[in-house]
């Protein structure tokens, strides 16, 4: 089971995270992410943990933990699948409803409806 930790101290190294994932279980693999620019981590990474039970023991009593003054939050990563599915059906709701609040009437009235400004002859 794949695990998502956020919320690290950006000085928190993967062996540390990986220290306290094994005191749960058996640890596969342990990724932190590293921006590109600066080198240091983005606050948060993946475990990997092959035993789904021992991978919920370790969300029980890792969620809210303080690390390095820092209260890290642990929860199952999603595949990026079921979030880019989420993404788009939340895309083409919003456009559906941007779509609905103009009638195809009203469009063609406001098109035809200005004819241009009529000097009154006013100015010199």
């Amino acid at each position: 089971m794949k695990l998502l930790i956020r919320n690290l101290a950006r000085s928190t190294t993967e062996a540390e995270v990986r220290a306290l994932f094994e005191a749960h279980g058996k640890v596969q693999s342990c990724t932190l992410i590293i921006d590109k620019k600066s080198g240091t981590s983005k606050g948060f990474g993946f475990i990997e943990m092959p035993k789904p039970g021992e991978a919920k023991v370790a969300i029980k009593m890792l969620n809210g933990k303080e690390v390095a003054e820092n209260i890290i939050r642990v929860k199952k990563a999603e595949e990026k699948s079921e979030v880019e599915e989420k993404e788009v059906s939340n895309n083409v709701d919003t456009e559906s409803k941007k779509n609905e609040r103009v009638k195809p009437k009203e469009k063609e009235k406001t098109k035809t409806s200005f004819k241009g400004w009529k000097s009154k002859g006013r100015l010199k």
